[in-house]
């Protein structure tokens, strides 16, 4: 059972019971129309209730219209959907086009048009939405123990690419399927969209640092897929490809560190050195070769750059402020 269904229940049962108290009839639809407010962060919650709020409003206006001119035909309906969904969506506010039939079917069924029919409807939107609204900010789901899971996942999932990267190069009849790259990917989306929803609930000075992260990694890995490309020409043991794959195994370490350590690319800078005082290649096969190293390089130095930049550990404050 997920949290966003006991939160609608709780939302539920409390419309209604202020509806029956308040003496207002069919207290179910406040209930229903609590249902229809729930929502998963506290921003989307305010956007989503206002646009369903003045959805109605409007949509109860137009509907009052058409009844009082045609009466209380089932045709008038089909009229109300014709122009009365258009208009909402025009109002910016398509959002409430569920609510708004909900409270128009209602009027329709009591079959009166009067000052205390709508009243009556305004009442219970009040009591359903507010209360949906009021569960919603008191309590959301909080994401920061998912997300430092999800994040100790992509860097563990990094560190075995880098390992596979450096087997690679050592022995380039290496097999290897690279389903750690699609794991990647998918805990990386996962993790954006987690960091989202903790953003969305955060109403005053919202932190980014774990967008920051999950779109780091997002760039990096963009960066790792170029790199297997120039591994893929690697195709004969040279020692050039040993000593880039020690660079490999160094960053299989330092992935999984909490901040930029810089490690490797202190040996990268070393290297790229060491390759320009390397004699030249004797071969047009060695040239290609040793040209897809040099550019894979390359590629490390891009991705080094991007951690160097982003890389750090979550605040201990959004720590405690999402969990």
């Amino acid at each position: 059972m997920g949290f966003r269904v006991v939160k609608t229940a709780i939302a539920t049962l409390i419309s209604i019971q202020i509806a029956y108290i308040v003496g207002l009839p069919s207290p179910q639809s406040a209930g229903l129309l609590a249902i229809l407010g729930v929502e998963v962060t506290r921003k989307r919650s305010l956007r989503t209730i206002s646009a369903r709020f003045f959805a109605s409003i409007v949509g109860l206006l137009f509907a009052c219209g058409l009844f009082a001119l045609f009466g209380f035909h089932y045709w008038v309906l089909a009229l109300f959907v014709l122009f009365g969904f258009p208009l909402i969506v025009k109002t910016s506010f398509k959002e409430g086009i569920v609510t708004s039939s909900v409270v128009v079917f209602r009027v329709f069924g009591g079959g009166v048009i009067s000052l205390h029919t709508i009243l009556t409807q305004v009442e219970l939107l009040v009591i359903g939405l507010g209360s949906a609204m009021v569960v919603n900010m008191i309590y959301m789901p909080k994401g920061g123990e998912q997300m430092i899971e999800i994040r100790h996942k992509v860097d563990g999932l990094f560190a075995v690419i880098f390992n596979r990267v450096a087997l690679t190069l050592r022995d380039p009849s290496y097999v290897w399927d690279g389903s750690e790259i699609i794991e990647a990917g998918k805990a990386i989306k996962e993790g954006s969209l987690a960091a989202n929803r903790a953003m969305e609930n955060q109403m005053v000075h919202p932190d980014q640092a774990w967008n920051i992260y999950f779109y780091m990694r997002k760039e990096q890995l963009d960066f790792i897929l170029v790199m297997m490309q120039r591994i893929a020409d690697v195709f004969q043991k040279l020692p050039q490809a040993d000593l880039v794959a020690e660079l490999f195994e160094q960053l299989s370490h330092d992935v999984t560190e909490e901040m930029y350590t810089g490690r490797t690319e202190v040996l990268l800078e070393a290297l790229e050195q060491d390759f320009k005082e390397m004699d030249l290649p004797t071969t047009r096969e060695e040239f290609e070769i040793r040209s897809s190293i040099l550019q894979l390089c390359r590629e490390l130095s891009l991705y080094l750059k991007i951690a160097k930049k982003n890389k750090a550990p979550v605040p201990d404050k959004l720590r405690v402020e999402t969990g």
